[in-house]
């Protein structure tokens, strides 16, 4: 009695792994589906691929009707998918902050900026001399206002692709100013008898 269950195990599995594993194959194309969702293709593009391949190598082994293969590459696939999903949620995290992070850096350079026209406008710079400034943090501006509305959009990438040279672009326009101020400001030297 007792080497009954022993033998009636082996008769399971192959009576389980006559048939494609239908159900798990597609709770794993669920899965697939939820992490695409979630951003995989985009936040977790490693993890998002290996388990597309698994769950097509899944596929592969029941056009073979090896359907033990089918189960378990069914099985990995699920597995691999939550965890690009898991992934995707930290990749887009993370893209979201650099995205806010490159927003704060041009939004202080721009401040910058405007302070240093206020002062050398104060200094009686002619409009004509700022004029190149100007024309540069209210193009930064505009970046600044897109790169806001892409995140609301939740395109990340896109937003901190839109700011990220403005810190550099504003400094360039930051030496040019003091360049001109310190000309204007320069003594003539005096010339000699």
């Amino acid at each position: 009695m007792r080497r009954l269950p022993a033998l009636l195990l082996p008769l399971a599995l192959v009576a389980a792994c006559s048939a494609p594993p239908q159900k798990e194959l597609d709770m794993a194309q669920g899965a697939l589906d939820a992490a695409r969702a979630a951003g995989a293709e985009q936040y977790a593009v490693q993890e998002y691929s290996a388990a597309s391949s698994t769950l097509q190598q899944a596929h592969d082994a029941v056009s073979q009707r090896d359907y033990r293969l089918a189960l378990t590459r069914a099985l990995d696939a699920h597995d691999r998918a939550q965890d690009a999903a898991k992934a995707a949620a930290d990749g887009k995290a993370r893209a979201r902050g650099e995205a806010e992070a490159a927003i704060a850096a041009a939004s202080a350079a721009i401040t910058q900026i405007r302070t240093r026209i206020a002062a050398a406008e104060a200094a009686r710079m002619t409009r004509k001399d700022v004029a190149q400034a100007v024309n540069a943090a209210d193009t930064a501006d505009g970046a600044v206002q897109k790169a806001r509305a892409a995140i609301k959009a939740q395109d990340y990438p896109g937003a901190r692709e839109l700011v990220k040279e403005i810190p550099r672009q504003i400094s360039a326009e930051l030496i040019a100013l003091d360049a001109l101020a310190a000309k204007r400001t320069a003594k003539p030297a005096r010339r000699g008898r």
